[in-house]
């Protein structure tokens, strides 16, 4: 973000934040302000059980859906794929999966498309590097939308805003090597929801900001975007050094936006299956509270977790991930499980799970990453 010296533009977000501090008491530190009601925050261990139980037991699609070096037109030297997010768009029948391909100098964020949420194709590029010099010249990864509902059982939707579709993006300024630092935050729009554009010149996070913390200091990576009630909030992960959390941001316009003061929000448990890193956080409403799913790399791997809140800024995680790296009997994830986008599909009354699938392959910087699948239901394999 630019640093912010306009105070015509700081004042709409600090009316935002204490906004958001007086629908959410107890969340922000105000000052002279009169302190909010209190209200019961807390989500016991029963409650945590009870909400993530839905999300266990899953069913393994035995292969990549998109693998590590997919077929597409100017595309021929990838070593894998990463970060899915499924999303579909008003009018279309048709569901679609954006991700980003690596290929020894960055990310680039390409787009492929399906009837079943299984096969996909009509491979092409969503948003390429950005110009020589800029903040994402190294990579662009999109897939932090804006969606009509963040409901759980919800169409993934996008949501048309001033006549565009939007969406954060993870950038990376240097060319060469893999999530090469320091990564900011940017913004994109498109007409169509299939190509994506740069909406803004400077990142809208950034290690240089003048609310940046200690905890962010060495590098931001994904956004997560969430709109509820009438402001939007960007849930996402930054290292200081070799450790990744979570933290969270809010806006009023999508350009603008302000760090929740006692950020991170989702923490490193010392020992636990997050111990290293709490990142990648996708965040949807399950009735009366609202569920991020995370990845947490402890006891030797990368894990799909799961945290819990009642008013989007206080959360409690379950210290059991929902699914272990290496569960897939095929050996497909047998490195890393991380990455996740949720879906449902109402056909078949079941949840679709695409998650950053990594094998290990040896002498591939990525190890033969690609998205895999696994399933709340199981499916029948062609």
């Amino acid at each position: 973000m630019k640093r912010i010296s306009n105070l015509r533009i700081l004042t709409p977000l600090v009316q935002a934040l204490l906004s958001v501090c007086a629908v959410l008491p107890g969340s922000c530190a105000t000052n002279g302000l009169p302190a909010p009601a209190v209200q019961d925050l807390s989500i016991d261990e029963a409650a945590v059980s009870q909400w993530s139980a839905p999300f266990r037991g899953w069913h393994y699609w035995p292969e990549h859906v998109i693998p590590a070096n997919p077929e597409i037109p100017g595309a021929t030297n990838l070593l894998g794929t990463d970060v899915p997010t499924v999303y579909q768009i008003p009018g279309d029948t048709n569901w679609y999966l954006s991700f980003v391909g690596f290929d020894g100098r960055g990310y680039q964020s390409f787009v492929a498309q399906s009837a079943d949420l299984v096969h996909w194709a009509n491979y092409h590029l969503a948003l390429g590097f950005g110009p020589e010099g800029q903040f994402d010249h190294g990579g662009r990864v999109i897939g932090a939308y804006l969606y009509e509902s963040y409901d759980l059982k919800a169409p993934r939707v996008l949501k048309r805003r001033e006549g565009k579709f939007w969406t954060l993006y993870g950038a990376y300024p240097l060319q060469g090597g893999y999530e090469l630092r320091p990564g900011s935050e940017g913004l994109a729009v498109s007409d169509d929801g299939l190509n994506w554009r740069r909406a803004k010149a400077e990142p809208v996070l950034s290690i240089h900001d003048p609310d940046c913390g200690q905890w962010e200091r060495s590098c931001i990576y994904q956004p997560w975007l969430l709109e509820h009630q009438g402001r939007f909030f960007d849930f996402y992960n930054a290292a200081a050094g070799s450790r990744e959390q979570t933290g969270l941001a809010f806006s009023t316009d999508l350009v603008n936006w302000m760090r929740y003061p006692a950020n991170p929000v989702v923490r490193n448990r010392p020992g636990g299956f997050d111990a290293g890193f709490c990142s990648d956080p996708k965040v949807y409403r399950d009735g009366d509270h609202w569920t991020m799913f995370y990845f947490g790399v402890g006891h030797g791997g990368a894990h799909i977790m799961c945290a819990f809140s009642r008013d989007l800024v206080h959360w409690t995680a379950d210290p059991e991930p929902l699914y272990k790296a290496g569960g897939n009997p095929s050996g497909l994830d047998k490195a890393y499980a991380h990455k996740i986008s949720l879906v449902y599909n109402p056909k078949n009354d079941t949840f679709y799970l695409f998650y950053d699938a990594v094998p290990g392959k040896k002498g591939v910087i990525t190890g033969g990453r690609g998205i895999g699948l696994i399933t709340s239901k199981p499916l029948a394999k062609e």
